[in-house]
């Protein structure tokens, strides 16, 4: 079997061991085993190929996988999902109580419960979501209603 065909067996082995792995270091050293299959294509002899292989692995793992590692580790720039939600501005549809009610989000009808729950939200008010429990929208109302500040 050509030395090259090895060097790109071994480069797919390693490539598809950092698809269960992902710790970008099997994947640095799939490349340099790829790059070592081009130059040993040449036909230049083993010991070249090692070093070549050496030096593409170390060049990677040193330089590459810092970068690459930041990056995975990144915070979340965006909300997706119920998260979204969270902060939105809703309509409510039938009056909202401790109890049950319902409020458009975005389009969307959703069963809802003042976050509050001693709190009466009016049919026609708007208020804020805070919270998502399972397909309940927990909302507080943007504007208290006057009668609800008296003890």
């Amino acid at each position: 079997m050509s030395e090259w065909l090895v060097w790109l067996i071994f480069a797919v082995v390693l490539g598809v061991a950092e698809i269960f792995t992902l710790t970008v270091a099997l994947g640095m050293l799939g490349a340099a085993a790829l790059v070592t299959a081009g130059v040993a294509a040449f036909g230049l002899p083993l010991p070249v190929q090692l070093v070549v292989f050496t030096a593409a692995a170390t060049a990677g793992i040193v330089l590459v996988r810092p970068a690459a590692l930041r990056h995975m580790h990144q915070p979340q720039l965006e909300r997706f999902g119920i998260e979204a939600l969270i902060g939105k501005q809703a309509y409510v549809l039938r009056e909202v109580t401790g109890v049950g009610g319902l409020v458009r989000i975005g389009g969307e009808e959703w069963t809802a419960r003042a976050y509050d729950e001693t709190l009466v939200i009016p049919e026609g008010s708007v208020v804020n979501v805070m919270e998502i429990k399972g397909t309940t929208a927990l909302v507080y109302p943007r504007e208290l209603p006057w009668n609800s500040t008296q003890s």
